[in-house]
């Protein structure tokens, strides 16, 4: 499948567009930077990773449309401490202008945190991204403490990347977020690229906390050196209703549609595929 050939692919299935819960805007100058580390990463992972939609913010949200992308997240990610407030001014403003994004915000185990935080839960925000591989903390990090008591008196979703893929963090893992989860069992964290490669132990938490989501972002693309055990994808037929779709664009070395046609090829029914598409996200963040 082509990305061209997405608008028809949906109307048959016969759901309004694609719900992506795993894009990307930033400020141009943090992307610009994020880019250039893909640009180099190639050596590490034995395989270069091309960024296929580079352009302006404008470009990408025109690209996404023209493929039926009708909502998305616009995740940034606070890598260190101090810039969280930076990066979620700017998409703070990028929210405003772009009507069929999510409003989305980052934070980071900073002291701040328990201010910044509520501050934008009472504003709206729709969805928080953390990123545990990036910013070598812990999901238990005391610092965060208020901060996971806020998101779930709020119940304002968390897509958080916690698994040890495309490369292990010094706390990477479900470790540390099944402890967080033990004291806050109604977070709604979305757990990125189903957990890989510890997919199997993240599914596990999502057979234990009904809260528990995760997105499919890159996984069966072939491109992660972790294989996906087989039995996963009986599991995710089980886990139907906690699946999301997401796709890292526009970090992404092939075409957009080669995700979906990833999921294709496992020959999953249509209801499920809209489940995963459409469904699940349109009424985890009731929109129509």
């Amino acid at each position: 499948m082509k990305d061209d050939e997405l608008p028809a692919f949906l109307a048959e299935l016969g759901i309004p567009g694609i719900f992506d819960v795993h894009v990307h805007f930033m400020p141009p100058e943090i992307l610009t930077k994020v880019w250039a580390y893909f640009d180099s990463v190639g050596p590490l992972l034995g395989r270069p990773w091309p960024i296929t939609y580079r352009g302006s913010d404008d470009e990408r949200v025109d690209e996404l449309r023209r493929m039926g992308v009708r909502h998305f997240s616009s995740l940034s990610y606070a890598h260190k401490p101090g810039i969280a407030t930076f990066m979620n001014d700017w998409t703070r403003d990028f929210a405003a202008r772009t009507p069929d994004t999510l409003w989305s915000a980052t934070f980071f185990p900073e002291s701040e945190a328990g201010t910044y935080v509520p501050s934008l839960v009472a504003d709206g925000v729709e969805v928080f991204k953390a990123h545990m591989q990036v910013g070598q903390f812990a999901a238990d990090d005391p610092l965060l403490d208020e901060v996971w008591s806020v998101l779930e008196e709020s119940g304002k979703p968390i897509v958080l990347h916690a698994g040890s893929g495309p490369a292990p963090g010094r706390h990477t893992g479900p470790g540390s977020v099944e402890r967080v989860l033990r004291r806050h069992p109604r977070l709604k964290l979305i757990i990125a690229h189903l957990g890989v490669p510890e997919t199997e132990e993240f599914l596990d938490l999502a057979d234990r906390y009904d809260e528990v989501r995760l997105d499919v972002t890159m996984t069966f693309t072939g491109f992660f050196d972790e294989k996906v055990p087989d039995r996963v994808p009986t599991r995710l037929r089980d886990l139907q209703s906690r699946l999301l779709f997401g796709s890292d664009f526009p970090n992404i070395p092939y075409q957009y549609a080669h995700a979906i046609d990833s999921f294709v090829r496992l020959d999953p029914d249509d209801d499920w595929m809209r489940d995963l598409l459409w469904n699940n996200a349109a009424a985890l963040f009731g929109k129509e």
